[in-house]
């Protein structure tokens, strides 16, 4: 998993609220255990619809996405998240997030920020011309308009993402200690 201390750039303001991991990425796309190819998936149902910000050349590469209520609620599918990070997004924000596709976007190095709901509408306005910027550093994400919001993040959490490390990285940092025990266990 790559550091993750900022993210800059355009966000697509999609701001739906109780999108499913269905929505994200369908059913049909769960059968593969490979990421790359994902993204072009992604948000397939939306992408139907005319006028979707997804097609919208405008946020083509945009790293932040911009959701309503409830983001990744539905169904346990860490596809969801490699799905998004195929189509390069590093961080949603969003009011709330279902607490599964929250853990699954972490184990995945995406930033799922939450703002209140006044913060989010805001940045969905600024985002239609402007790029948006999340800093774990400062905690803040913030505009060239001058707006700064700040926001909380569980701490563990944080450092696992500025420091880049997955569950294999957590596990190989304590390689010393794990044959330190098999030497006196025996195992």
């Amino acid at each position: 998993m790559n550091p993750v201390r900022k993210v800059e750039g355009r966000a697509i303001p999609f701001g739906r609220k109780n999108v499913d991991t269905d929505v994200i990425i369908p059913a049909e796309h769960l059968k593969t255990i490979a990421r790359a190819g994902l993204g072009a998936h992604a948000f397939e149902s939306v992408r139907r619809e005319p006028g979707n910000v997804f097609e919208d050349s405008a946020y083509a590469g945009a790293p932040i996405l911009i959701a309503g209520d409830n983001f990744g609620c539905g169904s346990s599918r860490e596809h969801a998240a490699w799905a998004l990070a195929d189509m390069g997004v590093e961080a949603v924000i969003a009011p709330s997030f279902s607490d599964i596709f929250s853990g699954n976007a972490f184990k995945n190095g995406i930033v799922a920020v939450v703002l209140d709901g006044e913060a989010v509408a805001r940045l969905m306005e600024v985002a239609r011309e402007h790029p948006i910027t999340v800093d774990l550093d400062t905690m803040t994400v913030t505009t060239p308009l001058q707006d700064r919001f700040a926001f909380a993040m569980d701490p563990f959490r944080r450092e696992c993402l500025m420091g880049g490390l997955d569950e294999i990285a957590l596990t190989l940092a304590s390689e010393a200690a794990i044959q330190a025990y098999e030497l006196r266990t025996g195992v």
